[in-house]
């Protein structure tokens, strides 16, 4: 029993050492996006909104199905039949508000209204009801429907644009991450050769060769290092968990890992990994941007709203012809069996009707005037933050030389100190300079990370 258990145990601590090995190595920009796009509340959540506009579709298309309808009324008091009233009916609404119908009634009674009477078998009835002015070109049902087209059409850019948010704030996350990475390394290499430079400096103290005075300074870079390394390592770990919000494996929330570490340079990737083909190229249109394309929608539903209001000045002029025949006989046409009705009416003034013409009017006016203003802010927002980018990317390339050259500088003076012809002093300016410029340099990054997302963030394009 004991070879058993020890034998499970081993096999457990085995499986966990498995998943620690997994969970390490390198996590780049473009693999996180991949588990972001798939798996991501957010994103997940940005398709709702079509499966609501679709179900919002079928809805306005009930409108047009066709229609049973039956009404059964009887009467019977002591023994006496008043009467007995069948109407049944089938309807099929049709786009210009043309109505085809097709009747069958089966009236009888002792008391029964004669305009009501019917033959012994029921009178069965095929007709059709036109609007000649208003609802023929458009009515309720059809702006509805249309309405509900363009919506599934605007959930699909808003769709684009949440996908899109979430996508951005992602990618800051990550690209803090890399930030905050970056900078616990930069105090943990520096820390450490301020340590080496300490226990240097005590060892030529105790032989003579330094003055007792220099421990004192080199004691104070340590612990300068020190506390900049434990702020740093602060970020880090609010940084881990800001970015641990965006990543997700199916429906399970994960936490990045300690040993996860970020792409070495994801500024090379970064443009492609967030389908911006080039960052410093300037698109020759942005009419299939999503905020475009929801703007455009907002006008065409008003635009419906419009023509809706301009067909309700027309009078209502509503012409319905039924073909009467008994069952049995129906298949013998006769011209004079029929009903025929007319009806008529209009409001006097059309305050009403005329007020929201006007005011759809100008609803459609102030859309094209905001569609254009954001048209125009998009291409600008497009050029400056390309040239941004491009600025980045040069001051990228400075900061680099500054490293190199300030290393070298320090590199130059610790080999003057071995000498004796140079002092502990200048060695910590020199290595200042580097620490400080490495600073700058991973500040530059993040600022071209940051832009490359934010330029991602207006073209907007989250496939």
């Amino acid at each position: 029993m004991k070879h058993v258990i020890y034998t499970v145990l081993c096999v457990i601590c085995w499986s966990n050492l498995k998943a620690q090995e997994q969970l390490s190595g390198q996590l780049s920009f473009a693999e996180y996006l991949g588990y972001v796009k798939k798996y991501h509340p957010l994103t997940r959540q940005a398709n709702l909104s079509i499966s609501r506009a679709e179900a919002e579709l079928m809805s306005a298309r009930g409108g047009f199905d066709p229609k049973i309808e039956v009404d059964y009324d009887k009467k019977e008091f002591k023994g006496t039949a008043y009467y007995s009233l069948l109407n049944s009916s089938f309807k099929i609404p049709t786009w210009y508000g043309i109505e085809i119908k097709a009747a069958f009634d089966d009236n009888n009674g002792k008391y029964l209204n004669p305009q009501n009477s019917t033959p012994n078998g029921g009178l069965a009835s095929l007709g059709i009801t036109v609007p000649l002015a208003q609802g023929l070109l458009i009515n309720r049902r059809m702006a509805d429907l249309r309405t509900a087209k363009v919506l599934v059409r605007m959930s699909i850019a808003e769709r684009k644009l949440q996908a899109t948010e979430a996508i951005y704030a992602a990618s800051l996350a990550y690209f803090g991450w890399k930030r905050a990475f970056d900078e616990v390394k930069l105090y943990e290499t520096y820390l450490e050769y301020a340590r080496v430079r300490y226990s240097g400096v005590i060892k030529l103290i105790r032989a003579g060769d330094k003055p007792a005075i220099d421990s004192v300074e080199a004691g104070i870079t340590v612990k300068t290092r020190r506390l900049s390394l434990a702020d740093a390592q602060l970020k880090l770990i609010k940084a881990r968990l800001e970015l641990s919000n965006y990543l997700w494996v199916e429906d399970v929330p994960v936490e990045l890992g300690e040993n996860m570490v970020p792409q070495e340079n994801p500024a090379k990737d970064a443009a492609a990994s967030l389908n911006l083909a080039d960052a410093t190229v300037v698109p020759l249109h942005v009419e299939q941007h999503p905020k475009l394309q929801t703007l455009q929608g907002k006008v065409d539903l008003l635009e419906i709203e419009r023509r809706y209001k301009a067909n309700l000045l027309l009078p209502k002029i509503n012409l319905s012809y039924n073909y009467l025949s008994e069952p049995a006989y129906f298949d013998n046409y006769r011209f004079e069996d029929y009903k025929l009705g007319v009806s008529f009416s209009i409001p006097l003034f059309l305050r009403k009707e005329r007020g929201g013409l006007r005011l759809a009017k100008l609803k459609i006016q102030e859309s094209l005037l905001d569609l254009d203003l954001t048209r125009v802010a998009l291409k600008n927002k497009i050029l400056a933050q390309q040239a941004e980018i491009r600025t980045l990317e040069d001051q990228q390339k400075t900061a680099s030389e500054l490293v190199r050259d300030y290393s070298t500088m320090l590199t130059s003076e610790e080999r003057l100190f071995s000498l004796g012809e140079s002092s502990l002093f200048v060695i910590n300016s020199r290595e200042n300079n580097v620490v400080s410029s490495r600073l700058s340099e991973i500040t530059i990054e993040n600022r071209l990370l940051n832009s490359i997302a934010d330029l991602f963030r207006v073209i907007s394009d989250p496939q």
